[in-house]
């Protein structure tokens, strides 16, 4: 068991051979914190790093004693208000008005495994002895209020998952205004603050920051994670980088309002805390009810960013991902949106589909305008049965004929909007998120159906299992195109409107597990204008997510690279698109856009048939590239080698678990002229290995393992555009790749 309770001490220590995590009941009742960070002997006593001294101007709990005081504590769950002034991770609104609580130690559980959260995504364990889990279960005797702690650590990885169960034994109604998942006090703070933000079309960009004294915080109340910020951040020392130093990553699980916070206080203690966003929300807990708060995940490493990153990929992929698809190598996929938008036929599809086809595609996915009345933007949404008029033999029909062809079949759907155009909106106008008497607004000509019913739930249920129980469906897509406005729900009592944020999410939730129950074998990807809710949460159900509506080559390397920090390969929907590219109106060589894509779930978003004989020549050899390596590519380590955020060229590889094959990239996004001698050092291969590289021209060279990362890989290429001999001219948005094979003599 890798948590160990000193009856004596009050102490708490879970561990495992790479991280520690210590707490304490303090002499109040409550719960400390002592330690968290690369694993330490268990030893009798941890009292020494429990700080408490005599300061000015500070509130203490005991009268006539000046050595106990929760502003200057380092806590595990703290509340406002009895000493302590920094933001809480739980507040409670009582019927008399007041916020104070005193959550104090009852009892503990420890247990071999991890439970289930009900109707929220977790990470699980498949087996007993992959993870053991502490309950630490807390009451606030005057409320009768109980709160449980939950902490799983994980055998074999460096991670931690956390949240928090109430449980409302009492007589009357208690509304929780604020309850985040994981609250971790730090004893100083030396740390960088690392946020992956940006906007629609330019999502997970890497901002990075030095903490200071105060609050630095994202977060979402869009209704969703969002483009503008990913619940997800780093802290790690400034002298850490992507090979070494100390690194703490905290992954909120959950797709809907969040926030990530760091606090410094005037000692230099850093409190980080992530959670449901506390603005808009409050939890009516009627007595005998209970509240559970999504999951989140912390992991620490203490050789930099790479490791931390390479831990979120195995969890994520592993043990969040589930079911036929988890570990299954993806197919190769072509989507219609980009070659034809809403201007589509029958017989265009299957011509599209069967020049995909011959070039080795192995799945065709119709997007948008196959339902309803649906020609634009302005009508249809709700209404899921099909545009006989578009496909006269319905999505049965052709889902049948493109099977006939030899590949599978995949369709879009956006099951949360509705338009007013549509049959369900004039049947059922109620339905839509609205507050009563307001101006309602639109996002895309659409309204937001409200989720939070079990009502709506089912009708779209309903309507959406009757498709895929007619016809041969073999992927959805399923998008989100606008968030939350005039967040209202008329089936619910004034107490419970700060709820509707976190209801929607529980039954959107709820109507993923319904259909990925009942079609196991349907491959999900979840989808939100592109990257718009690219979260942890939603891989629990669908695989891989769209990672951004801007298809460009050279923007998808910042893209790609920043989601490679918490989430794996397998994750990110990655396709080649048409030139001049859709989004930027940018010319990128076809190889470049196809090295960057395999990178990722691989497609094409364009009609092939427009190309020339040698782009298909080219197109045919990328596929046959990606069927011979996604498998590595998916489930290797991904080693980020040159960022794009710091300079022209980005670099990146990925291992095998034996380490005898690896696939390396190297970009540059502008020619330089007569550049300098360059090389990459590359990382992860066995040391005492002798590796074969082989470039694209079929060029190759030995080397051993420790040449290629201590001396590195020659990376000079003939920028001044000069060409002797066999050399390739270099352009830009220039692109190579490396295989490298050990040598098996």
């Amino acid at each position: 068991m890798a948590i160990i309770f000193n009856e004596k001490t009050k102490e708490f220590h879970l561990y495992n051979d790479q991280v520690s995590y210590l707490m304490k009941v303090m002499r109040n009742g409550q719960m400390g914190q002592l330690y968290f960070g690369k694993r330490i002997p268990q030893k009798e006593n941890y009292d020494y790093l429990t700080e408490n001294a005599y300061r000015p101007v500070t509130a203490y709990k005991y009268e006539g004693e000046y050595s106990f005081t929760l502003e200057h504590l380092k806590q595990e769950y703290p509340s406002y208000g009895t000493s302590d002034f920094r933001m809480p991770a739980v507040e409670i609104l009582q019927e008399n008005g007041s916020r104070i609580t005193d959550f104090q130690y009852v009892s503990h559980k420890i247990y071999a495994g991890k439970p289930a959260l009900q109707g929220l995504p977790a990470t699980y364990a498949e087996s007993d002895d992959e993870a053991d889990t502490l309950e630490i279960l807390l009451r606030d005797e005057l409320l009768q209020v109980e709160m449980t702690l939950l902490y799983t650590i994980f055998q074999k990885e460096n991670a931690i998952a956390r949240s928090v169960r109430f449980q409302n034994n009492g007589t009357q109604n208690q509304q929780i205004t604020t309850a985040m998942s994981l609250s971790l006090d730090l004893p100083d703070a030396d740390y960088e603050w690392l946020q992956f933000s940006g906007a629609w079309g330019r999502e997970r960009y890497v901002k990075k920051r030095r903490l200071e004294q105060g609050i630095q915080s994202i977060g979402s109340t869009r209704g969703a994670s969002g483009h503008m910020h990913n619940p997800f951040v780093v802290l790690k020392r400034p002298a850490a980088d992507e090979f070494q130093g100390e690194v703490m990553g905290f992954s909120f699980v959950y797709s809907g309002n969040f926030l990530a916070q760091a606090e410094v206080d005037t000692f230099q203690v850093t409190r980080m805390m992530i959670g449901i966003h506390p603005e808009s929300f409050s939890w009516c807990l009627k007595p005998g009810e209970s509240f559970q708060t999504p999951e989140a995940v912390v992991v620490y490493s203490d050789s930099g960013m790479n490791q931390m990153s390479q831990t979120f990929h195995r969890l994520y992929r592993t043990r969040l991902a589930r079911g036929y698809w988890r570990d299954r190598e993806r197919p190769v996929l072509l989507n219609n949106w980009e070659a034809t938008y809403f201007n589509f036929t029958e017989e265009k599809l299957l011509n599209i589909a069967q020049t995909a086809k011959d070039a080795g595609v192995e799945l065709f996915v119709l997007d948008d305008g196959w339902f309803s009345t649906r020609c634009g933007e302005t009508s249809g949404l709700g209404d899921w049965w099909p545009n006989t008029d578009r496909l006269p033999n319905g999505i049965k029909g052709l889902s049948e004929k493109i099977e006939a062809l030899g590949m599978k079949f995949g369709l879009w759907f956006e099951l949360e909007m509705v338009n007013k155009d549509s049959e369900l909106y004039r049947a059922h106008p109620d339905w839509i998120l609205h507050t009563p008497n307001r101006h309602v607004s639109h996002g895309r000509q659409q309204y937001v159906l409200d989720f939070s019913r079990k009502e709506v739930v089912d009708y779209i249920y309903e309507m959406t299992a009757k498709i895929l129980r007619e016809s041969k469906i073999s992927y959805i897509k399923w998008d989100m195109n606008r968030n939350i406005t005039e967040c209202y729900s008329i089936a619910y009592e004034a107490c419970r409107q700060g709820e509707i944020f976190h209801r929607y999410i529980l039954g959107f939730y709820d109507l993923y597990e319904r259909l990925t129950s009942e079609f196991p074998h349907i491959l999900f990807e979840s989808c939100a204008s592109g990257g718009g809710r690219f979260d942890p949460g939603l891989l629990y159900y669908a695989p891989q997510a769209w990672a951004s509506d801007d298809t460009d080559a050279a923007e998808r390397l910042k893209i790609q690279y920043g989601t490679s920090y918490a989430y794996p390969l397998s994750s990110m929907g990655a396709h080649v698109s048409i030139t001049p590219n859709h989004q930027l109106n940018r010319m990128t060589p076809l190889k470049t856009r196809g090295d960057v894509a395999c990178f990722g779930a691989f497609g094409y978003e364009l009609d092939l048939s427009q190309l020339s004989e040698s782009e298909m020549e080219e197109v045919r050899q990328q596929i046959v590239f990606v069927k011979k390596y996604r498998k590595l590519l998916h489930s290797g380590t991904f080693y980020r080698l040159l960022s794009p955020f710091d300079g022209n060229i980005t670099a990146w590889m990925v291992v095998s678990e034996d380490k005898k094959h690896a696939v390396a990239a190297y970009f540059k996004v502008l020619n330089d002229i007569n550049c300098e001698f360059r090389r990459i050092r590359l990382q992860g291969l066995d040391a005492s290995m002798c590796y074969r590289a082989v470039d694209e021209a079929g060029r190759s060279e030995s080397f051993y393992g420790a040449e290629l990362m201590q001396i590195g890989l020659i990376a000079t290429d003939s920028s001044a555009g000069q060409v002797i001999g066999d050399e390739s001219l270099c352009t830009d948005f220039w692109s190579k790749i490396i295989l490298l094979d050990a040598d098996e003599a």
